[in-house]
This record gives structure tokens, C-alpha cells and sequence, in this order.
């Protein structure tokens, strides 16, 4: 059974919400969110809290704690939103923003250009940092990933793509 599962999610009064046939909305002044809900559960929609219910009371489906959650991140999103900064430490690693695309010069021979998903926002307040925000988490964290997998920090002198509270366990080289 659930625990986190049976807590309503409090929402303000800034955030609208509406659920039918299957499909639960949230809007916000970050935007709007739709999300496609398990037909197993149901949206209960009150003055100022969310609460998700299984259809069938006498089954406990392990997705119940999962929906809420997304729930209350799309909620969440679209009243604060969601950021990530990533940080390059390497000599010469740089990244910039022109446009809708994001351009790292990250060791190699030639430069990587990624385009930048709809939905996402990416900004470099310096060339070895970049920030990304998003009122929606999942694309926010599959953007992130996808940047970082460019290069990732190696355990020897520390030099990659790092999100900035990462801790990167270093090794010591080799000994003669």
C-alpha cells in the first residue's frame, strides 16, 4: 500500500487543473502541461488540493505512488519550474548559445552542435557554464543527459561535462 500515494498534492490558487477522459491539464504561469493518466486511476480535483484514487479500490497497483508524483511534479512545473546547471571543466571546453541551438567545443575535432528541445530553455551565463530551465522535468533531465553523454567527466583529472553538485570521484594515475 502506498503512503505517498494517499497524500493530496496542494496546489495554489494561480495554478488552473481540470482532468476528463484520461487526460489531466495543469496551467500555470509557466505555461501549460498535459498528461496522458493510467485509466487503472482517478483525478479528484478539489478548491485547493489534488488527489489521485485507483478505480478499483481492492487493487494496489504500483503505479499509484508514480502518477501522483508525476502529478505533482507537472503542478509543480508549471507554477516554479524545473533547472539544472551543468559545468565544463576541461582546457579549451566551451559552450554557446545561438538561436535555437546549443554549441560546445568540448576536445574534439570538430564542434558539437545540439539542438535545443521545444519546451527547454538554455542559457550561458559563461563560457564553462550552462544553465537549462523547463517547466517540464522529464525533458528538462533527458536534455541535461543528453549534453552531458557529449563527454563525460573521467575519474583521472576531472575534465568532461559535470552537473554543478556532482561529486567526481577521482583515482589516482598510474606509478612507476
Amino acid at each position: 500500500m502506498s503512503r505517498v500515494a494517499k497524500n493530496p498534492i496542494k496546489i495554489s490558487k494561480e495554478v488552473e487543473c481540470a482532468f476528463s477522459q484520461g487526460i489531466f491539464t495543469a496551467k500555470g504561469k509557466l505555461g501549460q502541461l498535459d498528461i496522458t493518466v493510467n485509466s487503472n486511476f482517478k483525478i479528484i480535483i478539489k478548491e485547493d488540493e489534488v488527489s489521485v484514487t485507483p478505480v478499483d479500490s481492492s487493487i494496489n497497483d504500483p503505479k499509484w505512488g508514480t502518477t501522483r508524483a508525476i502529478i505533482a511534479n507537472t503542478i509543480n512545473g508549471v507554477m516554479n519550474g524545473f533547472s539544472k546547471t551543468l559545468e565544463l571543466n576541461g582546457t579549451g571546453y566551451r559552450a554557446s548559445v545561438s538561436g535555437s541551438k546549443l554549441k560546445l567545443e568540448l576536445g574534439y575535432s570538430h564542434d558539437i552542435i545540439f539542438d535545443i528541445p521545444e519546451g527547454v530553455k538554455i542559457e550561458c551565463p559563461k563560457q564553462n557554464l550552462i544553465k537549462l530551465s523547463s517547466a517540464n522535468k522529464e525533458k528538462l533531465g533527458a536534455a541535461a543527459a543528453k549534453i552531458r553523454s557529449f563527454r563525460k567527466p573521467e575519474p583521472f583529472k576531472g575534465k568532461g561535462i559535470k552537473y554543478i553538485d556532482e561529486y567526481i570521484f577521482r583515482k589516482e594515475g598510474k606509478k612507476k
